[in-house]
């Protein structure tokens, strides 16, 4: 039989099939092998003493039902058969089985990197927030730090400045007033004749104050020379504050 004569379905078919339908043929030829035998078979042969004619009689071989050995190889070919199929299903769900696990790592490294990139990208963000708002801050700071003339108008504006952050009362006419009777507005101004002189402790500066008063009363965060315009103008505010309750109830030498 060629290859053209045998039909398509036959020659489309599953290899576990093909061994199906060959252990089917193998069992129908087990059988037919076992089945053919002579139909006289069954009684022996007698002895014989004479030589006799050829008999006439012609040999019949009958096709007998399947014997027990056809039945048990058809069992196992079934069985083998099945057993090829569930090889074959385990197989396939092993590779199917193996397909997704290797797509769930996939996406599990990718879902892995980005979330990497994103928290990346986040810090890098606030980062530059902080950045940025701490420039801000700095340029606010700077903008908002007054920059004071260094002259009498000057000197002034910032001791009042300094006195209203530590609660030292007193205004711009009671120092300037004060100022100007004491020194003139001129901050190396010296008294080398009044008495503080002559007992070695001249008064100096703006409002004319003496070193041990300076002292005593110096504003944290100015200057420590007694004739800096500010440190002047702030300690002898404190001295009259104390004193007689503000630099603007002061109206002769104090």
């Amino acid at each position: 039989m060629s290859a053209s004569s045998i039909p398509s379905r036959i020659r489309c078919l599953k290899k576990t099939q093909k061994l199906s339908v060959a252990g089917v043929s193998a069992v129908a030829a087990a059988a037919l092998s076992l089945s053919l035998v002579p139909a006289h078979a069954e009684t022996p042969a007698k002895p014989q003493t004479e030589p006799q004619a050829a008999s006439a009689t012609p040999v019949v071989f009958s096709l007998a039902p399947s014997a027990p050995q056809a039945r048990t190889i058809q069992a196992s070919i079934i069985e083998q058969h099945s057993t090829a199929e569930k090889l074959v299903q385990a197989a396939d769900a092993a590779k199917a089985k193996q397909v997704a696990a290797a797509k769930a790592k996939a996406e599990a490294a990718a879902k892995a990197k980005a979330a990497a990139k994103a928290k990346a990208e986040a810090a890098a963000k606030a980062k530059a927030d902080v950045a940025k708002r701490s420039t801000q801050v700095t340029t606010r700071s700077v903008a908002r730090t007054p920059v004071y003339a260094n002259n009498l108008d000057g000197w002034i504006s910032e001791a009042l400045a300094i006195m209203k952050a530590k609660g030292i009362p007193g205004s711009y006419d009671g120092l300037h007033r004060n100022i100007m009777r004491e020194s003139t507005g001129n901050p190396n101004a010296i008294n080398g004749w009044d008495i503080n002189a002559q007992n070695g402790t001249p008064s100096c500066g703006l409002l004319q104050v003496i070193r041990p008063t300076f002292n005593a009363y110096h504003v944290p965060g100015t200057s420590m020379n007694i004739y800096d315009p500010v440190a002047n103008i702030t300690a002898a505010a404190n001295y009259a504050a104390d004193r007689y309750g503000s630099i603007d109830n002061v109206n002769s030498a104090y």
